[in-house]
């Protein structure tokens, strides 16, 4: 037992921190990156979803080979290593000048945060001991929240003092400060016997990811899921993604290791977790435009607008070990996904004249339900493999929440922009023809053309801010129906008992947990 495990513990929650905290700080500022120059970079719908999914994207596909990495190098030198690339991303994506330069360093971004994110929970599990590790990923989890809780406001505050790259800006100083503190303090570990990296599972993976979501993607703007090319591009994605599965169960050093998946409840576990961030990560993108675009509250009073979220994860995560141990994974994970779809369902009473506080207890309440699924489905998955795996461990789990939340922006995504433009449209017959696809797009898309025409578009404002507000009940109900299935996988097959008492087999006891 590491007699410095708690300051360790604080530092790695710091290079978590800004992880996270980048996610969060960028979904308040979506819309002003929308919006034209100087103001914002003018980014469209689809191009604000691959800022946020190119990030995504890498970094899910990376993981999986940065735990590894870590495994056999050593995961302070990965984190060290991952520290420094991220700040660099952050600092070119503060500079950038287009949005096609932005997806494209938010991508740099998600490479650094590859390696380290597996790495904070892997040296985690190698300095507290089994009977700790619930209670120290409880805090960890508690750390997300936190996270989740400071973006939204410092991005507030940044957007109303300084130009939209201020938001990427803020992470370099976080990270000069933890990359200090970890040469100081952390110390390093790997695994005695680390798998070889497969080049060819991480290209296949990052390549059907990337052509599913744009099909996607493309799909939403274009509002026909039957046109041959976004056709086309899913199935592609889908074939390769099919490929990559088949190359995986026939490699000798696969980068996921399919058998880990033979474990009911590990799968129910890693499933639930994707289930979770694919409805949330869906309804934070279309949020933030009903508070800003339909509301007119600025960025900062958005960021307020979270807080109930993150307090409610804050207040919850580091408890709900305590509620597990008396109900049991099933209970609480089934409990906590009903309490998400229900708020994701009450998403559909908002409305122009909603009362704000209404929505802050929908908010209140989803945090309280999302704390309650990540602090024991990661206990589960962390205790399910040996402790010198636990760089593989971390990396599947945050696999799995970034392709969940990349998906969930991509569907929810098109869903909202296809509602939105059916919606829209017969509104927008008194544009030039030319004008009319580009205005239909996003309701940013429409208020900005209705503010080029002065006087004469003000009769679009209010269509704009119906035919979102119906496009936003349909995607929040797609939501909630995304967080029912989580329900099922979670009743039938997360244990009812502890992690401890059920363990999935006896080889998968850490090693050295007795010690």
């Amino acid at each position: 037992m590491h007699r410095r495990r708690w300051v360790i513990l604080g530092v790695l929650m710091l290079s978590l921190l800004i992880v996270v905290l980048d996610n969060s700080i960028l979904n308040v500022a979506v819309k002003t990156i929308s919006e034209p120059e100087p103001t914002g970079l003018g980014a469209s719908q689809g191009e604000l979803e691959w800022a946020i999914n190119s990030y995504t994207l890498v970094f899910a596909g990376m993981l999986f080979s940065a735990g590894l990495l870590g495994d056999r190098f050593g995961r302070k030198k990965m984190l060290l290593g991952g520290l420094v690339v991220f700040g660099l991303g952050s600092l070119l994506a503060a500079e950038s000048g287009s949005p096609v330069q932005l997806i494209a360093f938010r991508a740099v971004m998600g490479l650094g945060a590859a390696f380290v994110m597996p790495a904070t929970l892997a040296i985690l599990m190698n300095v507290f001991e089994r009977e700790e590790q619930p209670k120290a990923i409880g805090i960890w989890a508690a750390g997300v929240g936190l996270a989740i809780a400071i973006g939204p406001i410092t991005g507030g505050l940044l957007l109303d003092h300084f130009w939209w790259g201020s938001v990427f800006l803020i992470n370099v100083p976080i990270v000069a400060l933890a990359l200090v503190l970890m040469v100081v303090l952390v110390p390093d570990s790997k695994d005695p016997s680390p798998g070889r990296i497969d080049p060819v599972g991480v290209l296949l993976s990052i390549l059907g990811l990337v052509l599913l979501v744009y099909g996607i993607i493309e799909g939403g703007r274009l509002a026909d899921f039957a046109d041959p090319v976004v056709l086309a591009t899913m199935g592609a994605g889908l074939a390769v993604l099919a490929l990559f599965v088949v190359h995986q169960k026939r490699s000798d050093h696969p980068s996921i290791d399919v058998t880990y998946f033979k474990n009911k409840v590990f799968s129910a576990a890693i499933g639930s977790i994707a289930l979770v961030f694919f409805a949330l990560m869906g309804v934070t993108f279309f949020s933030v435009f009903y508070m800003q675009s339909v509301r007119g509250y600025s960025p900062l009073q958005s960021g307020l607008l979270m807080i109930p979220l993150a307090a409610a994860q804050l207040i919850f995560a580091p408890r709900a070990r305590l509620v597990v141990d008396r109900f049991g994974n099933r209970a609480v994970c089934t409990t906590g996904l009903l309490v998400i779809a229900a708020t994701l369902a009450a998403f559909t009473t908002l409305d122009e004249s909603t009362p704000i506080w209404l929505m802050e207890v929908i908010f209140f309440l989803m945090g309280a339900g999302m704390a309650h699924i990540m602090t024991p489905v990661s206990v589960v998955i962390m205790q399910a493999l040996p402790r010198e795996k636990a760089g593989s461990a971390s990396a599947l789990s945050n696999t799995f929440r970034q392709v969940g939340g990349a998906l969930g922006i991509a569907l929810l995504g098109s869903v909202l922009s296809a509602a939105y433009r059916s919606g829209i449209e017969d509104d927008l017959s008194v544009l030039p023809p030319q004008a009319r696809h580009a205005a239909g797009e996003s309701i940013e898309a429409t208020l900005g053309v209705a503010r080029s025409l002065g006087e004469r578009g003000e009769a679009l404002v209010a269509p704009a801010n119906n035919a979102f507000l119906d496009a936003m009940h349909i995607t929040a109900l797609c939501g909630a129906g995304v967080a029912l299935i989580g329900v099922l996988v979670c009743l039938l097959f997360l244990p009812g008992r502890t992690p401890a008492e059920n363990a999935p087999s006896e080889s998968a006891e850490p090693v050295g947990a007795d010690h």
